[in-house]
């Protein structure tokens, strides 16, 4: 195990418990525009390493079709769909329901060939739910008729569609860590193209929304692909598939320390929900696979 490629793998789930915060920052900017200009960003971070490696822009060049249209296709759609959900709830439960993906990774996975749905996965999807109506409720047992808004509900196609989009690349293997600039140019692209045919440019940004944007494209829409990417291939993916799991943990934390939501038990208690029902989910990945390798 490459200890160093774990570590780097880890801070890119460092990186994504920040999403929710830079794009609550960036509020007011068009969904388009912000995520041209976040992909602009994330796109170059992969390009400015080129000069120091020849030969790496030649990647871009040498995969199939299919490879591009998943990969571009995934994160174009799925960042859309968050930044919708982020802009119509709360924020801090509209980000602990996105973050169901990484149970849903392994429920998905469950229908591999040669595997199958076992009752903690089950258990892990029980946990989840009642995670989902405790945050919506908080707590109240007759308060849900009254509190989902789009924002709720546009989070949880997100967390299918990110959870779909990760088990899907799976079969064309491993992609070079270089091509991940390209996804993310040709998103910016797309972006950019919906941007002037359905929306309105906002020219005038104000700091916090320039930081925002400097955030958002310099780190989870950016340098976290990266770090993914090289700790997945090079490191040891089960820890990193179980570090995953603290994503939602830490992006609240990140939310109630900038003061963007107000502590609520029923928060703490969702966390522990999403977060146990995916571990239980995932006992075998973690557990089992980690006592073969030791072995």
């Amino acid at each position: 195990m490459n200890r160093k490629a774990t570590l780097v793998g880890f801070t890119a789930v460092l990186m994504w418990g920040l999403l929710a915060y830079f794009s609550k920052l960036a509020s007011g900017l068009p969904p388009f525009q912000l995520m041209a200009m976040g992909f602009g960003l994330g796109g170059l971070v992969g390009v400015a390493s080129w000069p120091f490696r020849p030969g790496a822009s030649q990647v871009l060049l040498s995969q199939r079709w299919q490879v591009w249209a998943l990969n571009v296709g995934g994160l174009f759609g799925c960042h859309l769909v968050y930044f919708i959900a982020v802009r119509n709830g709360p924020v801090a439960e509209v980000s602990l329901i996105a973050y169901m993906w990484p149970l849903l990774i392994v429920v998905f996975s469950s229908f591999a060939p040669g595997e199958r749905l076992r009752a903690h996965h089950l258990i892990g999807v029980i946990l989840s739910i009642i995670g989902a109506y405790v945050v919506i409720s908080k707590g109240q047992l007759n308060a849900i008729s009254g509190g989902i808004t789009l924002g709720h509900l546009v989070a949880v196609p997100y967390a299918f569609m990110w959870a779909a989009f990760s088990v899907s690349i799976r079969r064309f293997g491993e992609i070079p860590s270089d091509i991940v600039a390209g996804f993310c140019l040709a998103c910016a692209a797309l972006s950019g193209l919906c941007h002037f045919v359905f929306e309105t440019t906002v020219w005038s940004m104000s700091v916090t929304q320039g930081v925002a944007i400097l955030g958002l494209g310099l780190l989870p829409m950016g340098a976290a692909f990266y770090a993914w990417d090289f700790g997945m291939k090079r490191g040891d993916r089960i820890i990193l598939g179980a570090a995953s799991y603290a994503a939602p943990l830490i992006s609240t934390l990140v939310l109630l320390m900038a003061g963007m939501t107000a502590y609520h038990w029923s928060i703490a208690l969702a966390c522990l929900l999403f977060t146990g029902g995916a571990v239980i989910a995932a006992k075998d990945m973690i557990f089992v696979q980690r006592l073969s390798q030791q072995q």
